[in-house]
């Protein structure tokens, strides 16, 4: 079987996708991933041919992967919940469709248009999830599985993790966590994303600044991450059973960070209220909510894995 994946040219939006992607090649599918060039070597080195449909960079049209679609001809198309133009043009040309989320199902607000109708690959608990969809959805559980590009091991413990994605965050922002965290004592590990690590100047002795972390390796090694609430760093956390700290700056993440809030697996810094001895003081009650942290990996555990869904995806294209 063929099976064309789809996703905006993001690691927040693409990741969460492949390992999916990577289960359904295994078991024996032809798979090709339509996505901007800004994600293409991983999905390269993977061998998941990827492509970019016509004019597109980012964002997909549904007249960007027509001509695709007639040049592949998939048994069944899989488009991110960024993507919705996908699903239009897989209508169009008749072939089956089945969303895959990205994490809990995002507010009407943040600038991205929600899925309409079809079955959903959902990777959130249902103990996240958002209610409604969850009484009103198809949805096929599906395991999430951190995945990130490979980069040099880090090591030494108790070890705290700081990112902002790589869509979010500002040096003054990462400096305030920072200074706060590095209180603590433990090895402060940070991702800086869009900031370079360059500019947050000179760093305390315990605390190690790179670009770019592989976090799906770090996050099980992690006793606290703190974090701006983005889909994948929340569930990567969650399944590794880790307490969480979220700083939330944008697009979902105050839903995200609400949802952890109610779930007792996560403290909250709004903008308003983040200062070095906030997050010091925030960081030093983590501990208590690693039982909550630890019930939520295990939900998770007992979702069904890429693999077992990979599987039955011919059950789909019918």
């Amino acid at each position: 079987m063929r099976v064309l994946f789809a996703a905006l040219a993001s690691a927040g939006h693409t990741y969460p996708m492949v390992p999916l992607a990577i289960a359904a090649r295994d078991v024996g599918h032809e798979v090709h991933f339509a996505a901007g060039e800004h994600v293409h070597a991983p999905l390269h080195r993977l061998g998941l041919n990827p492509f970019r449909p016509a004019d597109s960079f980012y964002e997909i049209y549904a007249e960007d992967l027509g001509p695709d679609l007639v040049r592949l001809r998939p048994d069944l198309v899989v488009p991110g919940w960024g993507v919705p133009e996908v699903a239009v043009a897989a209508r169009r040309a008749g072939i089956p469709a089945l969303w895959h989320g990205f994490g809990r199902l995002f507010p009407r607000d943040i600038g991205l248009v929600r899925p309409d109708g079809g079955r959903h690959l959902d990777i959130c608990p249902p103990s996240l999830q958002d209610e409604d969809f969850l009484a009103a959805a198809d949805r096929i559980a599906l395991r999430p599985v951190p995945f990130s590009e490979p980069a040099p091991p880090v090591t030494g413990r108790p070890l705290v993790y700081l990112t902002l994605g790589t869509a979010f965050g500002t040096p003054e922002v990462l400096t305030t966590a920072i200074r706060g965290l590095a209180a603590l004592g433990s090895h402060v590990v940070v991702a800086t994303g869009r900031v370079r690590p360059a500019e947050l100047g000179g760093l305390p002795g315990n605390v190690t600044a790179r670009a770019w972390v592989d976090q799906a390796e770090l996050l099980p090694h992690a006793d606290l991450v703190v974090h701006h609430g983005g889909s994948g760093t929340t569930l990567g956390a969650l399944a590794a059973g880790v307490p969480q700290l979220v700083l939330p700056q944008g697009a979902d993440q105050f839903a995200n960070a609400e949802a952890l809030l109610a779930a007792g697996a996560a403290l909250r810094l709004l903008p308003g209220e983040l200062s070095a001895d906030a997050v010091t003081e925030q960081a030093r009650k983590a501990p208590g909510l690693r039982d909550a942290a630890r019930a939520l990996a295990g939900e998770i555990a007992g979702m069904p894995s890429p693999d077992e869904v990979a599987r039955r995806l011919p059950e789909w294209a019918k």
